[in-house]
């Protein structure tokens, strides 16, 4: 493997948008939820193992009422530290606080062509390609699937996109479209042919997965099951919620946090209840509504990046590894309202990291993806990382000897501390810094046009590491396999 490196968020900075009596007031109210609302399930086992548990089951309601105890005694099960590995052992990730890695968002229908610029349908290609330009940007730590392979059979199209991300990057991916027992099953014979066994896979995870609720408080058949089958696997398995304020949440910040907590701490009691000890993640990406059309607000600012914030200071209060989100602008096109999105919740996640950081190239909200954006996000991704880690200040910094010897009038050019510091200092990739005239010629480029410019020279330019070829056989017999499986299912 190449010697290559991960750009990550260092945990440098702590701003809490919220006291510590209000993050105990949002857990003692989703724990009151879970006790005096619960949940609703459409998974019989899931009823049977709970009843078994002592919890309170409704079977003719499907609904299951957690007492406060018991979601605490799942919490206390979750390991607080763990490895997401990666096919190059140098891009695994540990998630110790240490620092905090972006992905790119999932999982847009469509795809902005990079040549044309229209929007259309993704594909298994588009899926490729994106993969491949993440694996070259050093600031990717690890995957989603970005976009939807429309191409690809329905039945079986989460194990098509695993497999196409497989071939095209050695950097860990995040399994988030297998939600039912099939796909799940194929995912996790995969992943366990690439970490070479068992033993291998539960060692150095190369693929995660989250399952999502279905807010407000119901647990769908599928997503339950593949708990069960991807905790048994060894695979961590991240819990998320995605309430709208207004919608399927209270239209107000507080109960939003405490609606989207509360489903969290359900899906970890259902986690840890069904497959104990199974790593896990908090993933909140709970948004407001547009209440003048009723869809998720585009038009998103301050609400949004602070509920952000507060949900990353509630997800601390349990000691496991969390999500935050970044990016994924309400803007259609690279421009200015994609930059003013994307750079603030990007600084607000600068300020109140997470162990993951998802959301890099969608735009519209997640509704298409665009590998102009990816450049971009990764951009501003680099300089706040670089505001993170900080400078230093010391007396080789303060240069006061180089300062004695230049004198005034003079200049600091030519000096060896300007020589031994002319590499510390951060250059763009995609800002413009010519001059008026020299723009003016150049045809008055902006951003979003070098971006552009940079995806296709890194997609030109950067291969993956290939599987090794009897792995990539096993992979093919694999899809081949489950897709006649589904087929005949279908039949």
């Amino acid at each position: 493997m190449s010697e290559r490196h991960i750009r990550a968020m260092p945990f440098r900075h702590r701003h809490d948008v919220i006291g510590p009596e209000e993050v105990e007031l949002l857990h003692t109210r989703s724990l009151d939820i879970l006790d005096r609302v619960g949940f609703t399930t459409s998974n019989h086992d899931l009823l049977d193992a709970m009843a078994e548990a002592g919890q309170r089951v409704d079977r003719e309601a499907r609904r299951i009422r957690l007492d406060p105890s018991f979601v605490e005694e799942a919490l206390a099960r979750c390991p607080g530290t763990y490895v997401l590995g990666a096919r190059d052992p140098a891009l695994d990730l540990p998630l110790d606080g240490s620092g905090g890695y972006l992905a790119t968002d999932g999982c847009p229908a469509d795809v902005i062509d990079l040549e044309t610029g229209a929007r259309r349908p993704g594909t298994a290609r588009d899926l490729a390609d994106i993969t491949r330009l993440a694996d070259a940007l050093p600031q990717i730590a690890f995957l989603w699937q970005s976009v939807s392979a429309n191409d690809a059979p329905v039945p079986v199209r989460p194990i098509h996109e695993t497999f196409v991300q497989l071939r095209n990057t050695t950097k860990h991916i995040q399994q988030m479209t297998a939600i039912d027992p099939l796909n799940a099953r194929g995912v996790v014979e995969m992943a366990r042919v690439v970490a070479g066994s068992d033993e291998a896979l539960r060692a150095r995870p190369v693929i995660s997965n989250f399952q999502c609720s279905i807010s407000p408080l119901h647990w769908d058949d599928g997503p339950v099951e593949c708990m069960r089958i991807f905790g048994e696997a060894g695979i961590p398995v991240g819990i998320c919620a995605m309430p709208l304020a207004g919608a399927s949440a209270p239209l107000s910040i507080g109960g939003m946090l405490a609606m989207a907590n509360a489903e969290i701490l359900s899906g970890i009691a259902i986690l840890q209840t069904l497959a104990p000890g199974t790593p896990t993640m908090h993933i909140s990406y709970a948004a407001t509504i547009d209440l003048a059309s009723g869809g998720m607000n585009t038009a998103w600012g301050t609400d949004e990046v602070f509920s952000a914030m507060a949900n990353t200071q509630l997800a601390r209060r349990y000691g496991i590894p969390y999500s935050v989100w970044a990016f994924a602008p309400g803007a259609k096109y690279p421009d200015w309202q994609a930059g003013v999105q994307a750079a603030l919740s990007a600084m607000a996640m600068a300020l109140s990291p997470g162990h993951l950081i998802t959301g890099a190239g969608s735009l519209d909200d997640d509704v298409v993806y665009s590998l102009t954006e990816l450049v971009l996000d990764c951009e501003i991704f680099e300089m706040l990382v670089r505001f993170a880690e900080g400078w230093r200040i010391d007396d080789d910094a303060i240069a006061l000897e180089t300062i004695e010897v230049v004198g005034p009038g003079g200049h600091f050019l030519g000096t060896p501390h300007t020589l031994a510091n002319i590499r510390s200092f951060w250059r763009e990739t995609v800002m413009d810094r010519s001059s008026w005239e020299a723009w003016e010629q150049a045809g008055r480029p902006d951003a979003a046009r070098a971006a552009t410019e940079r995806a296709r020279r890194l997609l030109a330019e950067h291969e993956p590491e290939p599987l090794p070829e009897d792995v990539e056989h096993e992979l093919e017999r694999i899809v081949a396999a489950y897709e006649r499986q589904a087929l005949e299912r279908a039949g």
